[in-house]
């Protein structure tokens, strides 16, 4: 089954964009190549549990299961050695990242304390964007009751874009509501 945005981008963002940009040809036109979501767990370092349970959690969020992330170098100040478990992620492709951000923009977003829109801020400068989202508990599958603490994560959305002006575009597009 095609996603609701999906079927929206080739409808009406690609004749967008086409138009703005003037592309010759369709396959110039920026697309979504993958979203990553990632949660740094630091706790995690005394205690092993923190990494099932966000497994659980990310894996109810994104409806895909994390791959854990280990340590690349040792940090003493932090009690941190190579290879120790510190993370997980998970990259959507396809129909999955367009249920996600469908998901993103119209549920979890605008149940955020004070929100004014995303920082546009956030672009890399190759068409690539991250935001950072601060409690897990926006997302309608995360029981507020059964969460043991509230965690952050970061969400980088990969765009075949060349420049930030046309990534913003196309997000814009898809429906990210970005502060003005």
């Amino acid at each position: 089954m095609a996603s609701r945005l999906r079927e929206y981008y080739r409808e009406s963002v690609v004749p967008m964009l086409s138009e703005r940009f003037k592309y010759k040809n369709p396959m110039q036109v920026p697309v979504l190549e993958k979203i990553v979501v990632n949660m740094g767990l630091g706790e995690a370092i005394q205690n092993g549990k923190v990494l099932e349970s966000a497994q659980q959690e990310m894996a109810l969020i994104t409806g895909q299961w994390p791959v854990l992330r280990k340590a690349r170098k040792s940090i003493a100040s932090f009690k941190l050695r190579e290879g120790m478990t510190i993370g997980c992620k998970v990259t959507l492709r396809r129909d999955v990242m367009y249920h996600f951000l469908d998901k993103l923009i119209n549920i979890a977003l605008p149940r955020v304390r004070d929100f004014r829109g995303v920082n546009p801020r956030g672009f890399d400068g190759r068409g690539n964007f991250s935001m950072g989202i601060k409690e897990q508990i926006i997302f309608p599958e995360i029981d507020y009751d059964k969460i043991d603490k509230i965690r952050g994560m970061n969400i980088t959305l990969v765009t075949s874009a060349a420049t930030d002006e046309e990534a913003r575009q196309l997000l814009e597009g898809l429906g990210m509501p970005f502060r003005k």
